[in-house]
């Protein structure tokens, strides 16, 4: 059984920072790519950064220069900091592990955790 847990959310202000947290198992960690996504209240959900098995990162031009995505493979962890936090920024943030083997999708999600920047 798959599962990831998103932590580390919660209520900051402005200018602030936060540090999430996303502990998979039930997967292969090491071999599948890991994004946060990121969805506010009547918006679409959006992709905020993605970490490679690799390492190879890439970001939303939103957040660039403010959040930096990185992964524990040993740990079976992602993890994203959020700094110069923005009330923009305010959604509900989820982990996923995506990967396409042999044309078929495998992607899991998490259930999310609230951040919220406001004064």
């Amino acid at each position: 059984q798959v599962q990831l847990v998103e932590s580390g959310g919660g209520l900051v202000q402005p200018g602030g920072s936060l540090r999430l947290s996303c502990a998979a198992s039930g997967i292969i960690f090491n071999i599948y790519p890991m994004n946060w996504y990121r969805q506010a209240p009547g918006k679409q959900r959006e992709l905020v950064a993605r970490i490679t098995s690799g390492g190879t990162t890439n970001y939303t031009d939103s957040v660039k220069g403010r959040f930096t995505i990185s992964r524990d493979n040993a740990k079976n962890m992602v993890y994203l900091q959020m700094n110069s936090l923005k009330p923009e920024d305010t959604a509900v943030y989820y982990c996923n592990a995506q990967r396409v083997v042999s044309a078929n999708l495998q992607s899991y999600w998490g259930q999310g955790t609230q951040v919220t920047v406001s004064s």
